[in-house]
């Protein structure tokens, strides 16, 4: 029987690279996006490339509680285990506090904080029923390193972080191990329209490699945080 994978956000950048790695090695994958076309279009052409692993899909907004439940009743409803959870799901609006569009600081800590609080907590019991339970919270270099221009986006990186260090304190006793990563610039949507060149920026293949070699270790270690640059350093 295969193992098993919850990634949110999986039909974009480090999800989607997510998705498809886990799925190439053999993990049937449950994943949620907001747009249902997107999600669609995911399963058909993993269903051709990855013939042993089953995508699930949901349409699901993870920023809303009630939908963030409704995707970890869906899996629930799909499997008796989760072997491992990818908290992924996350926004981008820049603006500095002094002057960013009020509701801001609302919207991204909703998306990139509430989403894997509300989700872990939904998916905890599939979790504990693994034989080696695994959490990965991506997170950002924003979590450390305050940009200027990023203003709730940093808070809502840096919350994440906490939690994440939190969550390691209350599960490390229960055999699940607990992982923040913390990617620099990665080519993404979220630079979309930017005027540099893409080899100045990290592939999100890179982090999805780093998350699974993380994952391979065995059960008496745990990669605590998985701090990624592109080569040039920050942009």
């Amino acid at each position: 029987m295969n193992k098993t994978a919850v990634i949110s956000g999986g039909t974009k950048g480090i999800g989607r690279a997510l998705v498809e790695k886990f799925a190439a090695m053999g993990f049937d994958v449950f994943t949620c996006a907001r747009h249902e076309e997107d999600l669609q279009n995911l399963r058909e052409e993993l269903a051709k490339s990855h013939e042993k692993s089953t995508i699930f899909i949901r349409q699901a907004d993870l920023s809303v509680k009630e939908e963030a439940m409704g995707f970890a009743d869906f899996v629930k409803e799909n499997t008796d285990r989760v072997d491992v959870l990818l908290n992924n799901t996350g926004v981008f609006i820049p603006g500095a506090i002094s002057s960013e569009e009020d509701g801001a600081l609302e919207m991204m800590i909703e998306t990139n904080l509430y989403s894997a609080y509300h989700l872990t907590r939904g998916i905890l019991p599939l979790i504990r029923a693994s034989e080696k339970g695994h959490i990965f919270n991506i997170c950002s270099v924003a979590s450390i390193m305050p940009y200027a221009d990023g203003g709730s986006y940093s808070i809502s990186k840096y919350a994440m972080l906490g939690m994440t260090k939190v969550l390691r304190e209350e599960m490390k006793t229960q055999g699940i191990r607990v992982t923040a990563v913390l990617p620099g610039a990665t080519l993404t949507t979220s630079w979309e329209g930017t005027d540099l060149p893409g080899e100045r920026f990290m592939k999100a293949e890179d982090v999805a490699e780093a998350v699974f070699s993380a994952y391979l270790l065995s059960k008496h270690s745990v990669v605590e945080e998985i701090l990624i640059r592109p080569q040039l350093g920050d942009i």
